[in-house]
């Protein structure tokens, strides 16, 4: 089972994802709200189960490196399936937007550019983090599309802001992770820079790197994060860790959120504009 972009198994886990999202709809769309919400959080808990199960399979059996670096939450997508069991029962509308919007965002694009499982070897041992791959971005973009097309949770337009705000925040936990995974020993020290881990920064926490993906943020990035302000190198350029990201985060993603609130609340989108239009017409005549 090896995965290549549009190859026959890349098609084969999006139709799994696409019929995992419309069985769990119409076997959950009449169930009782309890049913529903404790379904989905129970999927939601496997997911974080699976995240350790993996650790007694291939490659983390065989090499001890990976197993203590991906035993911890260290990427966004790693860090949803960390958090969103616990988000899930929060009764705070922002936090179950957040769930909503990085699920689909994450969950999506991993599942459209599956790069943790491309040109994994055919060799069977591999073949349970493929599956486990899947799994798990399929958890991601589905139980957050389920949770507003069930009526669990109803998204609104107007609190957008939870996407960037959300992220920055699970990002803090990213490199509170990083931190402790290298001052504990699990990942090789940060030797003199303490800004700079150099080890698994799939998420650009701590800088753009050599990745020419990151180049997308750099250019809304400010000069100003991008400078040691004082000491001994000061002027020299330096990403700030985290802070480097905060205007490129707005940027990129309140126009993702707005659309798919969209796709669930034009209505009131579309209602709330004619009531401001009336309003301002009122006024000016």
């Amino acid at each position: 089972m090896i995965v290549r972009m549009f190859n026959l198994w890349y098609f084969f886990w999006l139709l799994f994802a696409s019929g995992t999202i419309v069985g769990l709809y119409f076997l959950l769309r009449n169930k009782s709200q309890k049913t529903k919400k404790w379904t989905l959080f129970s999927i939601l808990l496997f997911a974080l189960i699976l995240h350790f199960v993996k650790l007694f399979f291939p490659p983390y059996t065989t090499n001890q490196e990976i197993a203590l670096r991906d035993s911890w939450f260290i990427n966004i997508c790693g860090a949803n399936i960390a958090l969103f069991p616990f988000l899930f029962l929060f009764k705070n509308k922002y936090v179950k937007d957040y769930i909503f919007y990085m699920g689909i965002i994450g969950g999506g694009l991993a599942l459209l550019y599956p790069t943790e499982a491309l040109n994994k070897t055919i060799e069977n041992p591999l073949i349970f983090d493929t599956i486990r791959f899947y799994l798990h971005h399929t958890i991601l973009f589905a139980i957050p599309l389920l949770m507003v097309m069930l009526k669990v949770h109803q998204i609104s337009y107007k609190r957008i802001l939870s996407c960037p705000v959300g992220l920055l925040i699970v990002m803090l936990f990213i490199m509170l992770n990083q931190v402790l995974q290298s001052e504990l020993g699990f990942i090789p020290l940060r030797k003199g820079d303490i800004f700079n881990i150099g080890y698994k920064n799939t998420s650009f926490i701590w800088g753009p790197g050599d990745d020419s993906l990151a180049q997308i943020f750099v250019i809304f990035c400010p000069k100003f994060f991008r400078v040691i302000p004082f000491g001994e190198f000061a002027g020299q350029e330096k990403f700030w860790p985290w802070f480097w990201l905060i205007i490129p985060v707005f940027i990129y993603l309140i126009p993702f959120a707005f659309m798919l609130s969209m796709i669930f609340d034009h209505k009131k989108f579309r209602g709330d504009v004619v009531a401001i239009y009336k309003k301002i017409f009122k006024k000016t005549n």
